[in-house]
């Protein structure tokens, strides 16, 4: 099988959707498939093109998928319009060579994530023109989320225009999936015939995040000597609501056994320093080597997984799974019976977002009750192994291609894992 994929993310990127796109192109090769990959210069979560990457066009073969890399633009500050011209920009460069690299290949199946929703139209010709099998991967649902965040008006010309796009664009491929029964379902209300939409969750490397048996190495490395951490890592956006967790530090200021790490990269960081100046209890550091995402989730007493009202079911952020593999609990904001609420039940606590003192009093009430830690420190390993498993999920995965390529219609009640 031939599989060619257009994907704005992808290595050596180390954190959000390239890590899966990566991932998934990786398991089609040791499968026995041929992968191509056209996609964008590295960028994210910095927005600055990496350094060995500054070249407009270039090619590699890297663990044997081929790879083609389009410059783009990347906005320093990506507000909402640049953000359209970001993905625009991805599009039109990539449109020609995905044309190419499909009449080339002559793929069976031709996949896209989204983001970039944008660019998704240019994988759908290219499957058309090649007489491939067509998929796109909804990671976020961008218009809605743009809407959540306020990098958009959700009224208006622009609106309706963004509205109908994504609408068309998603019902025009062969096949759909997301990442949660949640996200699923939205695809539905959007118009995917149920028959066209399956769950494909990311998915985290179980064997190389592990319970810790002793102190994370950081610990050391970044003179940290209170007893608990509370740990938020990932990228710093405006999607996130990741300012509660300042408010969080300065609220438990008083309490000498709790040190709070900011690990991150991104737009909104010099902000959030900003915010917390004058506070003695937390750090700020940056994105830390893919070999020790073991080391760094192991030093978490907690994890904290703020997010803004109304993104919670637009939006199933990766960073969940390894905290929960790291077997620590959650402190999660979303709104009681969505996706992430869901997710989180039972491996930590779940707050109201926006609440600043019931964000705090969740991690208080996880660090002075041993007996609810130990239950959700255990729930959450159980829920990554039951969930999240890369293996399980990836192996799936290449077997609902397999079938696609082969004209069968996946069925809809078949998940690449249990939720």
């Amino acid at each position: 099988m031939k599989v060619l994929i257009l994907g704005i993310n992808y290595a050596p990127e180390r954190v959000g959707i390239a890590v899966y796109t990566t991932s998934m192109a990786r398991a089609l090769v040791r499968a026995g498939h041929e992968v191509s990959v056209v996609t964008a210069q590295p960028y994210y979560p910095g927005w600055a093109i990496m350094d060995d990457y500054r070249q407009r066009y270039s090619r590699s073969r890297e663990d044997g998928v081929d790879i083609l890399r389009c410059p783009l633009y990347v906005p320093r500050n990506p507000t909402g319009a640049r953000r359209l011209v970001h993905h625009a920009s991805f599009a039109a460069t990539t449109f020609i060579p995905t044309i190419a690299a499909a009449l080339r290949q002559k793929p069976d199946i031709v996949f896209t994530p989204a983001p970039s929703l944008i660019a998704a139209p240019v994988a759908r010709f290219a499957a058309w023109l090649s007489g491939a099998k067509s998929w796109v991967h909804v990671q976020d649902f961008e218009v809605e989320a743009a809407f959540a965040t306020g990098l958009l008006q959700p009224k208006g010309r622009i609106a309706r225009l963004a509205a109908w796009f994504e609408r068309s664009v998603l019902r025009s491929f062969h096949q759909t999936s997301s990442i949660s029964p949640q996200m699923c379902a939205k695809l539905i209300e959007k118009g995917v015939p149920p028959a066209k939409v399956v769950e494909f969750r990311n998915s985290g490397d179980l064997h190389s995040v592990k319970p810790l048996s002793g102190p994370s190495p950081y610990r050391a490395e970044w003179n940290i000597t209170t007893p608990h951490v509370a740990l938020y890592s990932g990228n710093i956006a405006n999607k996130q609501g990741i300012e509660i967790v300042i408010d969080a530090a300065r609220r438990l200021a008083h309490r000498k056994d709790l040190s709070f790490v900011v690990c991150g990269e991104g737009p909104n960081r010099a902000n959030l320093q900003a915010l917390a100046a004058g506070l003695d209890n937390i750090q700020f550091h940056d994105l830390q080597p893919k070999e020790r995402i073991g080391d760094l989730v192991g030093l978490a007493s907690i994890h904290l997984l703020p997010q803004l009202a109304g993104a919670a079911d637009l939006v199933l952020p990766s960073k969940l799974i390894n905290m929960l593999a790291s077997g620590r609990p959650v402190v999660a904001t979303a709104a009681h019976g969505t996706g992430l609420a869901l997710e989180v039940e039972g491996c930590g606590l779940v707050t109201p977002p926006g609440d600043g003192a019931a964000f705090a009093d969740g991690i208080a009430q996880l660090l002075d009750d041993a007996a609810l830690y130990s239950s959700a420190a255990t729930a959450a390993r159980a829920r990554a192994e039951e969930r999240w498993a890369q293996d399980t999920i990836l192996a799936r995965l290449v077997r609902q291609f397999e079938a696609l390529a082969k004209g069968s219609q996946p069925d809809a009640g078949i998940k690449l894992t249990s939720s």
